[in-house]
């Protein structure tokens, strides 16, 4: 399910946030089959941004092809450690988890 919790504007005023700041931990596949691992809020958003080049830094130099998994977490604070132990995986356990073999690591 993808949620977009992008910052909106209205006419005039300064952008404002929604009200759900739900953080996701997102795996990307590369070009040359490695997984990238990040974090965001809108992940759609994240997603175009690795694709055109202002992403990671990672990701200018692996050309994302797909998302592959999403994991909505509780808070930022809880993306940020799964996203620690997640990124310590290899491509093939990353690929696991995408698909459900494998659990995500706890916060």
């Amino acid at each position: 399910m993808w949620m977009s919790c992008a910052n909106t504007i209205r006419s005039g005023a300064a952008p404002t946030r929604h009200t759900d700041m739900t953080w996701h931990l997102y795996l990307i596949e590369c070009a040359d089959g490695s997984i990238y691992t990040g974090i965001a809020v809108d992940v759609q958003a994240r997603f175009a941004k690795h694709q055109d080049g202002t992403g990671a830094r990672y990701t200018r130099s692996h050309k994302p092809v797909r998302l592959l998994a999403t994991f909505a977490m509780a808070d930022r604070s809880s993306a940020s450690r799964v996203e620690y132990h997640v990124k310590r995986l290899s491509a093939s356990e990353k690929r696991a988890l995408a698909q459900g073999r494998r659990p995500l690591p706890h916060a």
